[in-house]
């Protein structure tokens, strides 16, 4: 029992260090989980030609919560600014299929296809989940909450996608259409969409208007402060894309510097280890037994394997739903990676290294799953599912070893880390982690 609680440590440990750690330090949505509630009814966003005006925030209910912020506005009619976005070179729209819901970026390079559109960008339309805004249409007519006009998307349902959100002013005398950009991944934990931030989806819809021939750079595209700043990566300044011809709007570019810091380790590693360093990083060479290298690459194979095969198989199996995929495919995360797991590490000796090669295997899975969906923020809900998946995993190839198993195949450390991991999936999948 003692040795089980010492291996869950360092199994707790290792997963805090190398998923929470970098996630804490890197997520700027770690902090801003809390949305603020206004308390009296918000003032709403208008311009001097308009009577109505907007709330420069969505909800998923009627409520005033400061969640997803509104980034884009576009002064013109509701079908031109359509017809702009979805303009092919054959005039045709790519509808996408209904199931489709509440998705969005370009995923996987390897996997990406050349698409050739009039501004450079297929987006198609999409059914997802209903968004409120709050609106004034103004004159005698109060405010009141309205869903979204047109739903656009672009890139993989079972990869990262751009989403937008348009809602067109409710006053037939004004003209304007407000949007929400946002970009999003699958989570296979959740088999549900995650908010990954907006400002890249803002950048992209600003650019794709921008490649627009009549569109003029200098004077038709702007940046205004909505003070909306807060949710997700939102920095309060929306994109301001004029297409009709009464004015001119000055520009108000808000430009963020963007610095990295990059150092170049010039001294050698290995000038400053001592004779004892030496010495264990050769013990634990001497460790490494080949069934190490046969389960760190099973879990990193199955793990991003998923992602893979799901994304062909939405391009290419036009025959299969998406919710079938989902059903093919979510076995092999919930079953099948520890099975795979527990019947690897019952060949390997040291319940210790058996527990730390399956959780290291999985935190670098997970961050290049990450990495190649160039998803930089994670919230904290998310951080903690992930770490206690990697501890369960560490305590099930733990209790596998020869050394956990000699007693008993059913030990401490495996129904531990089998009872955490189906609590974890279980309470993720219902929306409680």
């Amino acid at each position: 029992m003692r040795r089980s609680i010492v291996i869950a440590a360092v199994v707790l440990t290792l997963a805090f260090v190398f998923v929470g750690g970098p996630s804490l330090l890197t997520s700027p949505s770690t902090s801003d989980v809390a949305p603020e509630e206004e308390e009296t009814l918000p003032d709403v966003v208008s311009f001097d030609d308009a009577a109505s005006g907007f709330w420069p925030y969505l909800n998923a209910r009627e409520s005033h919560e400061k969640r997803s912020p509104i980034n884009v506005i576009v002064r013109g009619e509701t079908d031109e600014v359509v017809r702009a976005l979805a303009e092919e070179t054959d005039g045709e729209w790519d509808e996408l299929a209904e199931e489709h819901e509440d998705a969005e970026p370009d995923t996987y390079a390897f996997l990406a296809e050349e698409r050739h559109h009039a501004t450079g960008i297929e987006w198609g339309e999409a059914a997802g989940t209903t968004r409120y805004a709050w609106v004034d249409p103004g004159g005698d007519d109060d405010p009141r909450w309205v869903t979204e006009t047109l739903q656009l998307e672009d890139g993989d349902y079972y990869g990262q996608r751009y989403h937008i959100r348009l809602y067109e002013t409710p006053n037939p005398d004004d003209r304007w259409v407000a949007m929400q950009g946002h970009t999003e991944h699958f989570d296979w934990f959740t088999l549900r969409h995650r908010v990954d931030g907006v400002e890249a989806a803002q950048l992209r819809i600003e650019s794709d208007f921008m490649s627009l021939p009549q569109v003029d750079n200098q004077t038709n595209v702007s940046r205004i402060n909505l003070e909306n700043s807060g949710p997700s990566d939102a920095d309060g300044w929306a994109t301001l894309v004029d297409l009709t011809a009464l004015a001119v709007i000055p520009a108000t570019l808000s430009l963020a510097a963007s610095r990295g810091v990059r150092g170049r380790v010039e001294d050698r590693a290995d000038d400053h280890l001592t004779e004892a360093d030496r010495a264990r990083l050769a013990a634990a060479a001497d460790r490494l037994e080949a069934g190490h290298l046969v389960l760190a690459a099973t879990i990193l194979t199955l793990f991003l394997g998923v992602r893979v095969v799901g994304v062909a198989l939405e391009r290419g199996a036009d025959f299969l739903t998406m919710h079938v995929i989902a059903a093919i495919l979510y076995p092999v995360i919930t079953l099948g990676i520890p099975i795979a797991t527990y019947l690897i590490a019952r060949g390997l000796e040291r319940r210790m290294d058996a527990a730390v090669a399956a959780s290291l295997s999985l935190a670098v899975a997970i961050w290049i799953d990450y990495g190649l969906l160039g998803v930089d923020s994670l919230p904290v809900d998310v951080v903690v599912q992930r770490i206690l998946v990697v501890v369960a995993l560490g305590l099930i190839a733990g209790g596998a070893a020869k050394r956990a198993t000699r007693d008993s195949s059913l030990n401490d450390m495996v129904i531990a880390g089998v009872v955490l991991w189906a609590l974890v999936l279980v309470g993720t999948l219902f929306g409680y982690l």
